[in-house]
Formats: structure tokens, C-alpha cells, sequence
């Protein structure tokens, strides 16, 4: 099968770099389309409310512009130019990036992981580990 589409997850992490470094190579081998995603939180209470004020909308633009400028570097680094941005919004990180790979046909997801700790993973659950066990494509997981 070839990659046509890729999806990187992006969250601002101290990792950040390392994983768009991975996928922007990973784009750059197989010919294929880059898309930097990151995701905002919305906390379910805040759903059901129909008003979200002008500050918070600024804030959460802000939070997502700064989680995606780490990538749009790595990429720019490697002059690589075939990437777009994405922003989704969720209550669930994980459910956020699966829903995303499949409505857009996604062929391949690179995201990174921060949990080194059994005990941590086991508590606070891994993003990494949702989308693995829940994505239709392939996913690489980078440390």
C-alpha cells in the first residue's frame, strides 16, 4: 500500500521536534502529503454551553499556533513544503486524532509518546496506546 497521506500529532512537547523530524523524513521517502495536527481540549461541561467569549477563543488559537510551530520549524528545517496545519477540538485527545485519520483518509500516523513509566501509563492512560489500539492506519510512535 502506498503512503499518500500522513498525519503527525503534535502537542507542544519537549518531543515535538523529534517526532515532526520523523515525520517530515517519513513524507519526504514516500512522495506523500503532511498534516501537523494538534488538539484543543474542550472540557465536556464547556460543550454544552453555546458561548465561549472572545478571550478564550484567543487563548486556545494562541495555545494551538504555539503546539504547531515546533513542526512547521522542522519542516521549514528540512525544506519540505508539501504540509498543511490542522486544529481539532475534543474532550479526548486520542478519540480527536483517530476521528480526524479517518474522515480524511489518512494512511499513516507518527505521533510521539511522553509516558515512560509503567505505573504512570497505567493511571493516566497513554494517548499513544488509544490510538494504536483504535486507528485503521498504520501508526509509528516515536520517543
Amino acid at each position: 500500500m502506498a503512503i499518500k497521506r500522513i498525519l503527525c500529532a503534535v502537542d507542544g512537547s519537549k518531543i515535538t521536534g523529534h517526532v515532526a523530524n520523523c515525520a517530515v523524513e517519513l513524507a519526504q521517502a514516500t512522495g506523500a502529503k503532511l498534516t501537523f495536527l494538534t488538539v484543543n481540549i474542550v472540557p465536556t461541561r464547556a460543550r454544552r454551553t453555546h458561548y465561549w467569549d472572545a478571550e478564550s477563543m484567543n487563548a486556545a488559537a494562541a495555545q494551538s499556533d504555539k503546539q504547531l510551530a515546533s513542526a512547521v520549524k522542522s519542516a521549514k528545517a528540512a525544506k519540505f513544503e508539501n504540509y498543511d496545519c490542522v486544529v481539532a477540538s475534543g474532550s479526548a485527545v486520542a478519540d480527536a486524532i483517530v476521528s480526524y485519520a479517518d474522515r480524511n483518509k489518512i494512511d499513516h500516523i507518527v505521533m510521539g509518546t511522553n509516558t515512560t513509566n509503567e505505573l504512570a501509563r497505567l493511571f493516566l492512560g497513554s494517548v499513544a496506546t488509544a490510538v494504536v489500539s483504535h486507528a485503521s492506519a498504520p501508526v509509528t510512535i516515536v520517543k
